[in-house]
């Protein structure tokens, strides 16, 4: 993640095709994409949004922490965008750092979760919304953001539990949307294309990580 600002992802916006719902499209592939945009962007019209419950979290055992609304785009995945990957991060500073940037609008960033180096999970943003956390719309679009609480430069602040604790919520989140469990779908914030991102470092123990994600996937729930 890094404390630095980071740009925002910007909000998709509805153009002229996608109000056009009982209108004629004069062009075969203007039509294709009207239906397409039509089809991410129905539970925007008023009275038609899916309910929500507020401080509802997707992971068993995470606490909720509301991230600004400025740091993350409401939609309604896996429905308008599949999700496919699941990105790992470290935090570049202390859990109530991240918390603290995740909920200030001037940040422009902000995942999913944060993992803590005692293995408590935070919730701050709903899996089904799209955050602002890997620095390439596509990649926001499709995955779910994990940051991790520490230094890329300090691999005492990789602990046991936070291993552990990530792999079981990695497993979940795979299971959830069936995303294979192999490392062309779970990646590091630096493999993003475009990033200027190092997280989450040399000492990240991919090999062990992967083997712990396998092991929770395929536990009995």
């Amino acid at each position: 993640m890094g404390q630095r600002k980071a740009p925002k992802d910007g909000d998709r916006k509805v153009g002229r095709r996608a109000l056009l719902i009982g209108g004629t499209v004069a062009a075969a592939g203007s039509a294709v994409l009207a239906r397409d945009e039509l089809a991410r962007l129905w539970w925007r019209v008023p009275g038609v949004e899916k309910p929500r419950k507020e401080g509802e979290v997707d992971y068993a055992g995470a606490r909720w922490v509301a991230a600004s609304d400025a740091n993350w785009r409401r939609a309604d995945r896996p429905d308008d965008y599949g999700i496919d990957m699941v990105i790992i991060h470290v935090t570049q500073g202390s859990f109530d750092s991240a918390v603290k940037v995740f909920q200030d609008p001037e940040h422009g960033a902000a995942a999913h979760y944060i993992v803590r180096k005692d293995g408590h999970i935070t919730q701050m943003i709903r899996e089904l919304d799209v955050a602002y956390h890997a620095g390439n719309r596509d990649y926001n679009e499709r995955s779910v953001g994990i940051e991790h609480e520490g230094f890329v430069d300090r691999p005492q602040d990789l602990t046991d539990e936070m291993y552990e604790a990530s792999a079981r919520l990695t497993a979940r989140i795979c299971a959830r949307y069936d995303i294979p469990v192999d490392r062309e779908h779970i990646i590091g914030h630096v493999e993003v294309p475009g990033t200027d991102h190092t997280d989450p470092g040399k000492h990240w123990d991919w090999d062990r990580y992967m083997k712990l994600v396998r092991a929770a996937r395929t536990a009995p729930a």
